[in-house]
């Protein structure tokens, strides 16, 4: 019976790929705990495989009862520290109860001339192994297989694979049939608004591989945003092929989502060949996702473009950068804003989450006012890039634009604040008065009423000055 064993154990091996030591020590340590159980069985006994006859053997082991007690001792002490650091490390207290039949003993500080070893092998001992054998080769071939599951699916998390729902009367746990493993879509892996029918096909991503007692547990995800990324591969053979890129994707799972793509190979439209010819592409793609909606944007190496982009479908008119802060104000036409923004601000998320840009959004109308006030505010603390610095007897900003290099315009008592800044004097609570007795003044105001620019080449602004120069009289 035990030769049948031995062979039974080397066909597991070919077939199963468990080695066979490992089966060999898995039977021993069961042969072992079967012996202890019998009457007048030693305390401390090994069983070993005899290569010849193919017989296990059972060896009662007896050394000095001093020795025993400090062995006993030390493994005693090895149980206790492991149960406390798995306590720490699972937050959870063991109630465990040691007991000196469960202590490993450490026999290679044991002297071989103090080990006295006598064969005390039960006469009916081939019976229980053969019984032995069968539980644990079952057992051993079970966990052996799920540990080759478990190491399988473990690097394959970030995956995208296609299952066949088992189970999804329960909206808390969908089941799904990968083939070799049940896996688990969970509710906060769930699209809102999707429904799981039972026997459809669905695909989604490998979010994390747990090892468990009955396998391993894997668990699924259709709100990552790398769904749409494999899909696009799966449908677009450019992507797949590394002709164009998917630089960036961002979701918001069962609504929408974008993605920036960017081409490798000249005269090859990437926006293009996501879409498909007639929108094929893309469509397989949404109806994969149920219809959810589908932005392909060009991905561009300047920040402001990018932006503009990622706000599609709406136009943009300008956008200003602000590189310290990764912040973008753009500027969209009135009928455009709400667009821009999104139901409940969706379209501007997603346009940050694709760029990594804080976008503010303001209108035509809006902007203007904002670049109104900065202009004709005054105060010494306010600057307006081009506009002339000087404050006028209203309290307002000079509206003209300022000479290049220079803070301030061409009007002679807005030059004469430079020339006193460029001499170091304080001008910060210098009004400047447009009145008759300045003739160059005059001059401008009367040139820019007439709508024309003074004789020194200032850029002036007809209107503002001359109604600045008769509120200053």
């Amino acid at each position: 019976m035990t030769r049948e064993i031995i062979e039974a154990v080397r066909t597991i091996e070919r077939e199963k790929g468990i080695e066979e030591d490992t089966l060999i020590h898995a039977l021993e340590d069961a042969l072992l705990a079967a012996y202890k159980k019998t009457p007048g069985a030693s305390r401390h006994a090994t069983v070993e495989l005899d290569p010849d006859s193919g017989d296990f053997r059972v060896y009662s082991i007896e050394i000095p009862e001093d020795l025993e007690v400090k062995l006993m001792d030390e493994a005693r002490e090895r149980a206790i520290d492991e149960l406390e650091a798995q306590e720490a490390e699972t937050g959870e207290r063991s109630h465990h109860l040691i007991t000196d039949d469960e202590l490993d003993l450490d026999w290679s500080q044991v002297p071989s001339d103090l080990i006295k070893r006598d064969d005390v092998t039960p006469d009916d001992f081939g019976r229980i192994a053969a019984q032995t054998a069968k539980q644990v080769i079952l057992q051993r071939i079970r966990e052996a297989e799920r540990e080759m599951m478990y190491e399988e699916y473990k690097d394959r998390q970030g995956e995208v694979v296609t299952g066949i729902v088992q189970q999804a009367g329960d909206r808390n746990n969908v089941l799904v049939d990968l083939g070799k493993v049940e896996a688990l879509l969970p509710r906060s892996e769930q699209v809102d608004g999707e429904r799981y029918e039972q026997g459809s096909r669905i695909k989604a991503v490998i979010t994390e591989v747990r090892s468990g007692t009955k396998g391993p547990q894997v668990i699924l995800s259709r709100r990552d945003p790398e769904l749409i990324r494999t899909l696009f591969e799966l449908e677009v053979p450019e992507i797949a092929d590394g002709l164009v890129e998917i630089r960036a994707v961002a979701r918001e799972p069962g609504y929408r989502s974008k993605i920036a793509v960017e081409s490798h190979a000249q005269g090859v439209d990437p926006v293009g060949a996501c879409v498909g010819p007639r929108g094929s592409r893309v469509r397989m793609v949404v109806s994969e996702l149920r219809g959810e909606k589908i932005d392909i944007i060009p991905w561009n190496t300047e920040p402001a473009r990018f932006v503009a982009k990622a706000l599609s479908p709406a136009r943009v008119r300008e956008v200003y950068i602000d590189d310290e802060r990764r912040d973008a104000t753009v500027v969209v036409p009135d009928d455009q804003l709400a667009l821009a923004i999104g139901k409940e601000g969706l379209n501007a998320r997603l346009a940050y989450k694709l760029t990594g840009w804080k976008i503010d959004i303001k209108s035509d109308t809006e902007f203007a006012q904002e670049e109104a006030e900065a202009a004709f505010a005054g105060g010494d603390d306010e600057e307006f890039t081009g506009r002339c610095a000087a404050v006028l007897a209203n309290g307002k900003r000079c509206p003209n634009a300022a000479l290049p290099g220079s803070r301030f315009c061409g009007v002679a008592a807005h030059r004469e604040l430079a020339e006193r800044e460029a001499r170091g004097e304080d001008i910060s609570s210098s009004v400047v008065q447009l009145t008759p007795a300045e003739p160059e003044a005059e001059e401008g105001v009367a040139e820019a009423a007439k709508g024309e620019a003074p004789a020194d080449g200032t850029p002036v602004e007809a209107q503002a000055v001359a109604e600045e120069a008769e509120q200053g009289a």
